[in-house]
């Protein structure tokens, strides 16, 4: 603390200047010694020969070495000079106290500062200012600000540095009213023009969420800076509008401003979250013109940029262009093959990582992980912990991913237990990891009890992890029970209505639907194509099929799935005449079937014994629309062709597949044969069933002869 330190510091001057000296030294010489030690970058012994003088020096040598105190984060130094300088100058000139009150918060001793800036017999501007900055550059922006107000009340008027200080811990705890108040009082007092509060004012209402004033903010000032531009940039990233962070970007070469790196970092991040690869492709063209290309945080974002808009080679070549990688970099690249589904290269690339930090062994971690490779994902985890104690959040949420993906409680137990014991059971993220940890592994007590032990620390994507859980698992009553009660905690999102109307379709839970549909347009939920996908699905599923169509033509625009989901609607209700006149109406509308569309029309023709136009929709797949059969495909054909006792074409199907036909069809056209009669067809058939299956032989035999046919 600077009053205690400052006390014991005097009492060892004082018993200094009772010690008899053996050569004394002038002032003069002594405040040369202390000048040719800091010409030599000697701080420490020019402060060891001030602080054993026994007479005060001049104040600029005091306040020179103060700003050196500052610069090198020197705070034994800078608590030996103030203390030399209160015990010999007992009313020390305020600039100076205002400069130790500086370094005391360059150097991260905010306490220091306070008790230092209390103890003041006198203060001026510039000791508010110093007190106030020193509160928003060590993280009290709380603080900052009722000092700020505090100032105010003392009648002192603020100036530009105050303004700058107090924009910026408004910003820090998204205070928009203060924020608008002190906006008021920078053009009260003149300060409109100042390039750096406008930058401010930009920075804290794009923080505040309220872009239209940031951006009205920043076109007022007259000459922006390089500053003004990459808070603007930032701003318009951060809100999610990469499309206008990018082009504010270019605005700044038609004004011609030269961008900084963090400014060309954000418009390549803006450019991968949106994926603009052609704006990504112009801005990595002035990034090789102006020579930025060897900036580290440059490249690691055009390697991220590459990535994320699928050109993952262009992002190789970067990376092997650099001249020194650093771990940013590697971690980069290693990322993207990871996240691109590559994973034998990337992980290829992490072993010959030089380095590695949580953040790499993360990004591994999570491409196992999207591409559900369980096995490899565990093996990679305990390699982890065996290799590096570094492990934070995200680590927990992967393992326990992985927890989730092996249906291994015990494992996730013990995880549990980790993060009980190392702090982490409040961290927001962990703890929604944790909870759909048991309910994927089917322990919905736990995740219930868990759940509840979140208590105010849970949000609106804990809830819907439990009612995904009981959703499920086919516990529908239930999850409509946590349904009502998460009504007075928190609001629904449109995702858990998804899961909702799912789970009531599985168990045809009409009412329970109808209840979830109704709470949707009493409250002003607008039904994306998910939702409304999951409401046709369900009322098809509770043989509603008219609220279901209603409901899929009320939709602005529907894409190939939503087709789909109306078209097994009808297949199952029984509805192939109807379904096969909505084709129709989907060819007319554009949208072009995939497999799935095809399954669904091939189980209509089986309803309706079409065989002709199952056979027509069959080899349309591959000749108008170039989609390769799948096995379903072929199993519905030979199950319309059995149904329709079409046993020439059936023969002809079976030996044109591409493929030799499977026990199950074997056994089905078997049945056919002996029905229809089909004798030769039925015998070669029950020889292809027993050479693929002889543990159970079948034997072709008609009851009445008179039936025999082929």
């Amino acid at each position: 603390m600077a009053v205690s330190a400052a006390s014991i510091l005097k009492r060892l001057l004082q018993n200094i200047n009772h010690k008899p000296q053996d050569q004394p030294n002038s002032l003069k010489s002594r405040t040369k010694s202390i000048l040719n030690h800091l010409k030599s970058g000697r701080l420490q012994q020019a402060v060891f020969i001030l602080f054993a003088s026994p007479e005060p020096f001049p104040y600029s040598l005091y306040a020179h070495l103060f700003s050196l105190c500052s610069a090198k984060k020197a705070i034994i130094e800078a608590r030996k000079l103030e203390s030399h300088l209160v015990t010999f100058s007992p009313l020390p000139p305020v600039f100076l106290l205002n400069r130790a009150i500086e370094t005391y918060g360059k150097c991260w001793c905010v306490d220091d500062a306070r008790e230092l800036f209390d103890e003041m017999p006198e203060r001026d501007g510039g000791s508010w200012n110093a007190m106030i900055t020193a509160y928003a550059r060590n993280g009290f922006p709380e603080k900052a600000l009722c000092l700020f107000s505090e100032m105010n009340r003392e009648g002192i008027v603020p100036n530009e540095i105050s303004f700058a200080s107090v924009l910026g811990s408004c910003g820090v705890v998204l205070e928009l009213g203060l924020s608008r108040q002190v906006h008021v009082m920078v053009v009260k007092y003149g300060y409109c023009k100042n390039v750096i509060l406008g930058s401010s004012l930009v920075d804290v209402y794009g923080k505040c969420g309220v872009i239209s004033d940031a951006r009205r903010m920043f076109d007022e000032i007259e000459n922006p800076t390089d500053v003004s531009w990459n808070v603007i940039v930032r701003r318009y990233f951060e809100i999610g509008d990469g499309k206008e962070a990018v082009f504010m970007f270019f605005k700044m070469f038609r004004d011609d401003v030269r961008p900084l790196s963090f400014t060309f970092s954000n418009a390549l991040v803006a450019c991968s979250s949106v994926s603009l690869l052609k704006e990504g492709m112009q801005i990595h063209g002035v990034v090789v013109k102006i020579n930025f290309e060897k900036d580290k945080v440059v490249s690691s974002s055009l390697i991220d940029m590459y990535v994320k808009c699928g050109r993952l080679e262009s992002a190789r070549m970067i990376f092997d262009l650099l001249g020194s990688k650093d771990l940013i970099s590697w971690t980069a690249i290693m990322s993207g093959y990871a996240m691109s589904g590559r994973i034998r290269e990337a992980r290829e690339l992490f072993n010959m990582m030089p380095e590695h930090n949580v953040i790499s062994w993360n990004a591994m971690l999570a491409g196992y992980t999207r591409l559900f490779q369980w096995e490899d994902a565990s093996e990679f985890m305990f390699l982890m912990r065996r290799t590096t104690k570094d492990i934070d959040h995200v680590t927990l949420m992967l393992i326990l991913n992985v927890c989730a993906g092996l249906s291994d409680l015990e494992m996730g137990k013990q995880v549990h237990g980790f993060i009980y014991r190392h702090g982490f059971f409040s961290n927001i993220f962990v703890g929604n990891a944790l909870l759909d940890m048991y309910g994927k592994c089917g322990t919905l007590n736990s995740a219930r009890v868990w759940f509840y032990q979140m208590s105010q620390g849970r949000d609106t994507v804990s809830w819907n992890a439990l009612l995904t859980s009981y959703a499920q698992h086919h516990r529908s009553e239930q999850a409509m029970t946590f349904f009502s009660e998460m009504q007075w905690e928190s609001r629904p999102s449109k995702y858990m209505f998804g899961t909702l109307l799912a789970a009531c379709g599985n168990i045809f839970a009409l009412n329970h639907g109808k209840q979830i549909h109704g709470f949707m347009v009493r409250n002003g939920y607008e039904p994306n194509m998910v939702i409304r996908g999951a409401l046709v699905g369900m009322y098809c599923k509770c043989r509603c099929v008219l609220y279901a169509l209603m409901i899929f033509k009320e939709a602005d625009s529907r894409d190939v799935v939503l087709w789909n989901i109306m078209i097994f609607g009808f297949c199952h209700n029984g509805r192939g005449r109807e379904l096969l006149e909505l084709i129709g109406l989907m060819e007319k509308e554009g949208v072009k079937p995939d497999h799935v569309t095809f399954h669904g029309i091939l189980l209509a023709c089986m309803c309706e014994h079409e065989a002709e136009l199952g056979k027509h929709y069959f080899n349309s797949m591959r000749n108008d629309y170039s989609i390769i059969p799948r096995m379903e495909h072929y199993v519905c054909m030979i199950e319309l062709y059995t149904r329709c006792g079409c046993m020439e074409e059936l023969e002809k199907f079976i030996n044109s597949m591409p493929f030799e036909p499977t026990v199950a069809m074997l056994t089905r056209v078997f049945d056919a044969c002996k029905k229809h009669g089909a004798v030769r067809f039925g015998e070669w058939v029950a020889e292809q069933h027993n050479q693929l299956n002889p543990s159970t032989p079948l034997r072709f035999e008609l009851k009445d002869r008179r039936k025999i046919g082929r």
